[in-house]
Order: C-alpha cells, then structure tokens, then sequence
C-alpha cells in the first residue's frame, strides 16, 4: 500500500471523527442519570477573567476545540497525501508527530472514553504510522 492512500484513508476518518465528535460529545443517555449534574454545569455560573461562564461553556469548549482540531489534522493528512517523495523526505518530523500525537489519544482514549473513539484514533494512528513509515522509504 501507497503512503499517499493511507494519508487519505486517515483523513477521511478524521473527518468522520471531527464530525461524529462535534455532533456527539454533547449527548447524554438518561439511563446514565447524569441529568442534575448536567442542570448543575449548565446552571453554576462562576466570574473568571472578567467573563461569567458555567463549567458547561468550559465543557463544551474542549468539545468544539477537540472537533476543530481533528478537522484540521484531516486537512495536514490530506495534505501529506498529495506531497511528493521529495517534500515528505523533509517533513519527517511532522511526518511522524501526527501519529505520535493520535497514539497518546488512542491511549487517552483506552483509559477514559470508550469503543469508538478507541476504535477511530487506533485506525487513525496505524494509517498515520505506516504512511509515515512508506514516505521515509527510497523510491
């Protein structure tokens, strides 16, 4: 397999992870009963750095933070797809930083989340690996 395939493999489950994470990171199940602290995020308002916010805002912060992000990691991989032998020779670095930044979410992921981010980031990092991994070879 071609690293340019497996750049554009990751960067279309980084889309559907930014867009799933976005869509999804505010849900909540009734089964979990987590209601009043939900209505205690949403409700407790605190003043910090002259702005009045609730750990709710703070919440949902990280969550668009963390869609953004993934968004912008599809956008480098798709890039790192459609770069020649030569230019990806000299980005090694940023060549093997994005999997090594998705390893440590897939391990963040394993410790504090559950299958389907562990199961997106763990997809994401091997492509992420092994095209980093075929774009060091020589042609």
């Amino acid at each position: 397999m071609k690293a340019s395939l497996l750049y554009r493999i990751a960067a279309v489950l980084l889309l559907l992870f930014a867009a799933g994470h976005t869509l999804g990171f505010r849900q909540s199940d009734p089964a979990w009963k987590v209601d009043a602290l939900l209505g205690s995020m949403r409700s407790h308002h605190f003043d910090i750095q002259g702005f009045s916010r609730t750990y709710w805002d703070l919440f949902v912060a990280a969550g668009f933070s963390v869609g953004v992000l993934y968004l912008f990691a599809a956008v480098l991989a798709w890039q790192l797809g459609g770069l020649p032998a030569q230019t990806l020779a000299v980005m090694r670095v940023t060549a093997w930083a994005l999997p090594l930044c998705f390893a440590a979410i897939t391990v963040v992921s394993c410790r504090y989340l559950f299958i389907l981010p562990i199961a997106f980031s763990g997809v994401i990092t091997a492509c992420l690996a092994a095209a980093a991994w075929l774009s060091a070879k020589p042609k």
